[in-house]
């Protein structure tokens, strides 16, 4: 006979909610930050600032590639709408 012993550790567990709308790019970026980038709180203050500017600085970086991803993804919907006849549909996407 044997045993095993088995634990795991969740961590947090973080809920967003919102009205009639998905999540923003905003609120992606910080999700996707804070996953690739984690500053220690006991670090030298000079690396800890360093490492909160390189921080902000890649905050802006993914802000901007996943707006352009979302406006590219909507014009590839727009173009299949239009190529299907749904002209109007498709001018509905492109102004989003």
């Amino acid at each position: 006979m044997f045993s095993v012993d088995v634990s795991t550790n969740l961590g947090s567990i973080d809920v967003k909610t919102t009205n009639n709308t998905g999540l923003s790019p905003e609120y992606w970026t910080e999700r996707i930050i804070d996953k690739l980038i984690s500053i220690s709180d006991n670090a030298d203050p000079m690396v800890k600032a360093q490492a909160q500017a390189f921080k902000d600085s890649m905050t802006q970086v993914v802000l901007l590639y996943l707006k352009q991803a979302i406006a590219s993804d909507r014009a590839t919907v727009a173009g299949l709408l239009q190529k299907q006849g749904h002209k109007d549909m498709a001018d509905i996407i492109r102004r989003l």
